[in-house]
């Protein structure tokens, strides 16, 4: 949208609401792109490949997602208690992650883990779909 904005000064007010969703989705399917790279390119260099693009891609997701989350809260004043509730809800699936993660590993080696990861990179693009009320 950025580079738009530079190279093409055209009205985009009726695609403003759906921006950050549509960046979300972008990004969120980017990163399930980007998982399979490990799958495609099992060397050092794969790795070296996925580490730059999933980390850009994750990283623009965990922006927008933060962005959307600031502009779906209920009440104004209530702000930094549904925020507070939120960061309780981002920690608990980072405190899951390991434990499920040796599962898959230990079951299905690596390439699994990475095929669950594409999985979950899907379900969270598609659910940012889902939101409504964007102020």
């Amino acid at each position: 949208m950025a580079v738009d904005r530079v190279l093409g000064p055209r009205d985009h007010a009726h695609l403003e609401p759906l921006a950050p969703q549509l960046l979300a989705l972008v990004a969120g399917l980017s990163s399930a792109v980007f998982l399979g790279i490990p799958l495609a390119m099992p060397t050092f260099e794969g790795m070296i490949v996925y580490n730059v693009a999933h980390g850009i891609a994750f990283g623009v997701y965990l922006a927008v997602d933060m962005a959307l989350v600031t502009k779906v809260l209920p009440a104004p004043g209530d702000a930094g208690k549904d925020m507070g509730v939120l960061n309780i809800a981002n920690a608990g699936p980072q405190i899951l992650a390991p434990a499920l993660a040796a599962v898959v590993v230990g079951t299905g080696g690596y390439p699994a883990l990475f095929v669950v990861g594409i999985v979950i990179s899907l379900v969270g693009s598609v659910g940012v779909l889902r939101i409504r009320g964007v102020r």
